[in-house]
C-alpha cells in the first residue's frame, strides 16, 4: 500500500505572478531565500502579498527583489516594515555567478514567478531566468492555448 503523504500547512503559496508567463518566456527557474523582518513574515502568512510589478537584479554582488508589496501587519505597532523595501534574496555565489551570465545575453531578465513557504516554513521566491516576448509571440501561444482547449473538447464529444 502506498503511503500518504502529510500535507503540511506551511507549504503554501502566498503570492503568483500570473502575468510573467505571458509576457515572457521562462527558459529556466531558480528557488531562492528572502531576507524578511519578522512583520513581514506575519503579514504573507495573512496574505495580500504583490508581486506582479516586481523584478529582481543584482547590485553590488548581491541579488534584490525590487518593488514586490507586503502590506503592513497591523499587529506590529512599534516594528512595522515599509510595504515596499528591496528585499535580499538568498543565493549561492555559484549561482549568482549563473544569473549574472544569463542576464548578461541579450533581452534577459529576472522574473519574480512565485512566493511560497516550503515544508520547513521558511518563504522562498521561485525566480525566473526569462526573454521577453513580443506581440507575435504572445499571438501565437494564444492560438495554440485555443487549439489545445478546441481539441479537448472534440476528445471530450466524441469519447
Amino acid at each position: 500500500m502506498a503511503k500518504k503523504k502529510k500535507s503540511n500547512p506551511n507549504n503554501k503559496t502566498v503570492a503568483e505572478n500570473r502575468k510573467a508567463r505571458h509576457n515572457y518566456a521562462v527558459e529556466d527557474t531558480l528557488e531562492c531565500g528572502m531576507m524578511l523582518e519578522g512583520s513581514e513574515v506575519k503579514a504573507m502568512r495573512a496574505g495580500g502579498v504583490s508581486i506582479a510589478e516586481s523584478y529582481a537584479t543584482i547590485e553590488d554582488g548581491e541579488l534584490w527583489l525590487i518593488n514586490s508589496h507586503v502590506p503592513k501587519y497591523e499587529q506590529a505597532k512599534t516594528f512595522q516594515h515599509a510595504e515596499r523595501r528591496k528585499r535580499k534574496l538568498l543565493v549561492s555565489k555559484k549561482q549568482l555567478g549563473d544569473l549574472w551570465k544569463n542576464i548578461g545575453r541579450e533581452r534577459m531578465t529576472l522574473v519574480p514567478l512565485k512566493i511560497y513557504f516550503n515544508d520547513k516554513g521558511r518563504a522562498k521566491l521561485l525566480l525566473g531566468i526569462a526573454k521577453g516576448k513580443q506581440k507575435q509571440d504572445k499571438r501565437a501561444d494564444d492560438k495554440k492555448r485555443d487549439w489545445q482547449r478546441q481539441q479537448s473538447r472534440i476528445l471530450r464529444d466524441r469519447g
